[in-house]
């Protein structure tokens, strides 16, 4: 219901922007009124896109912000592009300058962010864990440069959630909404109306539309390019690194012998014994009882089967080793131990049972071989990253290393060839493709782990095809269609503007829809309670939102959303709702609002932050960056 009250107002909505992966969450606000001070670029260094207080947005901040929200898109839409972030970029970059004012603001005022509490966070993100599950500096800068971030961009990000968190949090606390401001949108809710529809058809204009024309067609591509964008294409160089490449290297026989030799717990079996232990608490009680049991038998506990580790374990290295070291029948002992003084009797052995090396030689022969191939894969790799860390390009790194290079035609982020259509990629190279579509202008190829025992690709970046249009000789009939639709539909609009004009007038609907000249369908009657749509979730229909935004008496037009028509509502009647009497309902509104209060505090907060700090935006360097990086158009 909250979601729907927002949508009344028209409130500005607060966005939550993931600057960096498994780093901060950033809480960005969209301020979009904030306004320009002053004009041009006068004053603004280059590469800045605006002043707040005494820092400063770059386009390379945003550009690589743009970049990682682009990455996060693409984990859902492969095909994803920067064209397809345009409406993003306005919030993204306020996202960018709120974040920048707190930042500001909060030094301006001495809320002191500590390099100790930065190092907390930063132990906190998983990927800087070593395998013991502490921290790693080598982890850490791994982090790094797979998220292509700095240090700094880390620590300042941080800084900034942080300083979020210390001034916008307390505003937000226990935030409270009175019974007086939840009862009249309690009512608002119980407000019924009453209402005339007639529904306009596009298809009963369908027929009568003539073949288009060569320049209609042309026109019509022109002023729809958008409509028939194509996503972002690149070229790609790539090198699998697999099996094949360490197919020659297999076990030896010293691989063999050795590996045998060293894993005789498992192949050459392990000797077991069955013991009676006794543990006292005095040497002298030690020995007067190794002393009987020396001439006879031992009472203590039985320990059947045990082996030398599992003795280890239970009384010591010391009490094993002589145990081990004695022959049936034999007392050892006392010796000193954590639990006290022990004497053992030896009762029996039972020797080990092994395997000969004739009969586990083709097991150990695979499992080695299939070590040594691994580990030489991964030194090849590694020399392979070496090779380009020195500066080598992709081909003479491959060279070097024996690979095959297959560069694709221009593809998609999917793995798609427009230009050829029967193309198509190993599916174990997906993550190569990624990783070529991360890339960008200039970076150095980079070499991607693939799935399961598929091995690694090196991956190189050789060409990008901005998103565009297609080619209208190839999506002419498209266009066509599309024309014709447009068409009837334009004159399915004209007839529903034309009643919607009537009836706001005063004219009754069915004598609008009969004077139309078309044989539309018979208008129908509605009735609706507001707390209906508040239930829809926010999926209500255009034609039932604009009959609770309408006036009485007053009517207007709608567009069908799946585009089958044109709807023209007509509001008959409003009957006021009144909560008073249901003090369950205003309750619950009081609750719904309670969970926007914070976030409306939170913003509220952060604009008079913004203001405090000042900011002064350089347009015609955000529109450029716009266009730059979108390539859109201005900056909204």
């Amino acid at each position: 219901m909250i979601s729907w009250f927002r949508r009344l107002s028209k409130s500005v909505i607060g966005i939550t922007l993931s600057v960096i992966f498994l780093v901060a969450i950033l809480a960005g606000f969209a301020l979009q009124d904030i306004r320009s001070v002053g004009s041009g670029s006068l004053g603004f260094n280059p590469g800045t896109l605006a002043k707040v207080g005494d820092g400063q947005v770059t386009e390379r901040e945003l550009s690589s912000l743009m970049q990682r929200r682009l990455n996060e898109l693409r984990q859902q839409n492969p095909n994803a592009d920067y064209s397809s972030m345009a409406g993003d970029f306005p919030k993204i970059f306020d996202s960018l300058v709120q974040s920048r004012a707190i930042l500001e603001f909060a030094h301006d005022h001495d809320v002191l962010i500590s390099k100790r509490m930065v190092d907390a966070e930063i132990l906190k993100i998983p990927g800087t864990k070593g395998l013991n599950g502490q921290f790693s500096d080598q982890a850490y800068q791994a982090f790094l440069q797979q998220q292509r971030l700095t240090d700094k961009e880390v620590r300042d990000t941080i800084s900034t959630a942080l300083a979020t968190r210390l001034l916008l949090a307390p505003i937000a606390a226990n935030a409270r909404v009175p019974v007086g401001v939840a009862t009249p949108y309690a009512s608002m809710m119980l407000e019924a109306r009453e209402a005339e529809i007639a529904i306009v058809p596009v298809g009963l204009f369908a027929a009568g539309i003539p073949a288009a024309t060569d320049a209609d067609i042309q026109a019509f591509y022109k002023q729809n390019s958008a409509r028939y964008m194509v996503p972002e294409q690149r070229v790609l160089s790539i090198a699998p690194i697999g099996p094949e490449q360490v197919a020659k290297i297999a076990a030896t026989d010293q691989d063999i012998e050795a590996y045998y030799k060293a894993n005789q717990q498992t192949y050459g079996g392990t000797e077991s014994r069955t013991l009676t232990q006794a543990i006292v608490q005095s040497e002298g009680e030690a020995r007067a009882l190794a002393q009987k049991a020396r001439g006879g038998s031992l009472t203590g506990a039985s320990l059947k089967a045990v082996d030398k580790a599992k003795l280890a374990d239970i009384a010591g290295e010391a009490v094993a080793n002589a145990a081990f070291g004695a022959k049936v029948g034999d007392v050892v002992g006392p010796i000193h131990s954590d639990l006290g003084w022990v004497v053992i009797k030896v009762d029996a052995v039972n020797a080990a049972s092994g395997k000969p090396l004739a009969a586990v030689r083709g097991e150990i022969a695979t499992k080695v071989t299939a070590d040594k191939r691994k580990e030489a894969l991964t030194d090849l790799v590694g020399k392979i990253e070496d090779s380009l860390a020195d500066g080598a390009s992709l081909a003479e790194a491959a060279k070097a290393a024996g690979l095959q290079v297959m560069k694709t035609p221009a593809i998609t982020a999917g793995g798609v060839a427009r230009s050829q259509p029967g193309y198509k990629l190993a599916p174990e190279l997906a993550p190569a493709v990624k990783s070529g579509f991360d890339l960008g202008e200039g970076d150095e190829p980079v070499v991607e782990t693939l799935p399961g025992d598929a091995g690694y690709a090196l991956v190189g970046l050789d060409d990008i095809v901005p998103a565009a249009p297609a080619p209208l000789a190839s999506i002419r009939e498209q266009v066509a269609n599309d024309w014709r639709v447009k068409q009837a539909q334009d004159k399915a609009r004209a007839i529903a503007a034309a009643i919607a004009g009537k009836t706001s007038k005063g004219a009754d609907m069915k004598a609008a829809v009969d004077s139309s000249g078309v044989k539309l369908p018979a208008p129908q009657k509605i009735a609706k309670r507001r707390i209906e749509l508040a239930a829809a979730n926010g999926k209500v229909p255009p034609a039932l939102g604009m009959m609770f935004s309408l006036a009485q008496g007053r009517s207007r037009m709608v567009a069908d959303p799946g585009g089958h028509g044109f709807i023209v509502i007509k509001v008959t009647k409003i009957v006021p709702g009144n909560a008073s009497l249901q003090p369950g309902l205003i309750s619950r509104t009081q609750s719904e609002f309670q969970q926007a209060v914070p976030d409306e505090y939170a913003e509220q907060m952060g604009r008079a932050i913004a203001a405090d700090v000042g900011v002064k935006r350089n347009d015609s360097a955000i529109a450029d960056a716009k266009r730059r990086i979108t390539g859109g158009g201005a900056a909204e």
